[in-house]
């Protein structure tokens, strides 16, 4: 039981612990930022029951297999792709947030606002939910990086199935705000979550 102790668990659990506080309180600023302090409450931190259930259950695991199978964790390689994937995965979120501007929320809009434009440059360009993209990067990056084989799997599922719900029901308010123009970005432009047309 000594390894959680140790310098790898030492050092995954800190980028763990990092990754996670720089996410949420990034997103929160960003969002005072971006659309006044007097509009953004706690849900900005976006940490529902669901997701502090995952976060505490990938912990777990973390636990038990450091103490278990210690050398499960020592892959550094694997390690360090999900630093990568973590990193990679916030800039393009970030970038997606900052791109957007006041047309960016965390909520699904299902009415059309005046300052809401439909975005098509930047990150945009690539991907039409890159939001998204970048979350689920990210999320699942910070598995890899804790050398989660369970909650890597479990990640990728639980956060590729929200987002795959969740994008119909988006598109379906685009397509009403935005008409032809979003029927011709959406042909031309993937959504940026594997398998979700």
């Amino acid at each position: 039981m000594t390894e959680i102790f140790g310098y790898t668990a030492c050092r995954q659990l800190s980028q763990m612990f990092l990754a996670v506080f720089f996410f949420h309180s990034s997103e929160y600023v960003l969002a005072a930022a971006i659309h006044g302090r007097s509009k953004v409450n706690l849900s900005s931190l976006l940490m529902s029951k669901a997701y502090v259930f995952a976060m505490m259950f990938s912990l777990l695991e973390y636990v038990v297999e450091i103490a278990l199978f210690p050398g499960l964790k020592e892959y550094w390689w694997i390690s360090n792709l999900g630093l990568v994937m973590v990193t990679n995965g916030e800039i393009i979120r970030k970038l997606a947030i900052i791109t957007a501007g006041q047309a960016f929320t965390h909520l699904i809009k299902v009415y059309h606002e005046e300052h809401h434009n439909l975005i098509t440059h930047g990150v945009y360009r690539f991907f039409r939910h890159p939001s998204y993209t970048g979350f689920l990067i990210w999320s699942v990056g910070t598995q890899i990086m804790l050398c989660n084989p369970i909650s890597t799997i479990g990640f990728a599922i639980v956060v590729w199935r929200f987002f795959a719900q969740r994008i119909p029901v988006e598109e379906f308010f685009l397509r009403q705000f935005f008409g032809s123009e979003y029927e011709e970005y959406a042909l031309r432009t993937p959504s940026g979550v594997p398998f979700v047309k």
